[in-house]
């Protein structure tokens, strides 16, 4: 009896496994071969505008905070209904957070105003530090096939909370949301990362021209 207590246990578990696997796949947009295709996540900056004094400040940038829902190296969407699935056979090179950190970091340097930019797990020198949460980077349709499959061209948004906060003290100095949004030009997962890659580039460039009309740190008190 416990033999057979144990092996009807295994088939629950073994069920319930391949359900959340089947949950998990992605939609069938985008490649239609069975090898995973690798993204960049990687917006071209817009050339600085000319003039503006530069900052007297070093900053650090936090990797940024996200849900579970889009902590991870998949493409998301949005379907019409207001479910959340992937693309199929598709992913970033590196973890979202990582990506977006990394655009930030090279839209500050872009800038040419700001003195010293680092990560903040570099540990060098800051007077202030960068956190963000990350609250959207999908693509969302507004229509669906008779299969439940979104169908149409989808608009992607790109949503980022920055905080600035001393690096000394960590007192809060001030917030910021940067919110844009594109058209992909058509219903591919390609289209969808160029649309993306848009975005991103606008948000991130939204929150260096934020950041930079912030005066320095009060000196600390000894």
């Amino acid at each position: 009896m416990a033999n057979n207590a144990l092996m009807d246990r295994r088939l629950i578990l073994l069920s319930a496994s391949a359900f959340l696997l089947a949950g998990c796949g992605g939609l069938g947009l985008g490649p239609t071969d069975a090898d995973q295709t690798i993204y960049m996540l990687q917006p071209a900056l817009a050339p600085p505008p000319a003039g503006g004094a530069p900052a007297t400040w070093a900053l650090a940038i936090d990797v940024p905070g996200a849900s579970d829902s889009i902590d991870t190296r998949r493409i998301a969407l949005i379907k019409s209904d207001q479910t959340m699935d992937y693309y199929a056979h598709s992913s970033w090179p590196d973890r979202l957070q990582v990506l977006v950190q990394t655009a930030l970091v090279a839209a500050f340097q872009s800038s040419g105003r700001v003195p010293s930019v680092s990560r903040t797990q570099d540990a060098l020198h800051a007077d202030y530090e960068l956190g963000v949460e990350i609250r959207d980077c999908a693509a969302h349709y507004s229509a669906g096939d008779d299969k439940g499959k979104p169908s149409g061209n989808p608009s992607v948004s790109v949503v980022l909370i920055a905080q600035m906060s001393t690096a000394h003290g960590r007192l809060i100095v001030a917030n910021f949301t940067a919110k844009q949004s594109a058209d992909a030009s058509q219903n591919s997962t390609s289209a969808v990362v160029q649309a993306l890659n848009t975005a991103l580039g606008a948000a991130v460039e939204q929150i260096v021209a934020w950041a930079l009309t912030l005066p320095p740190p009060a000196p600390a008190t000894p």
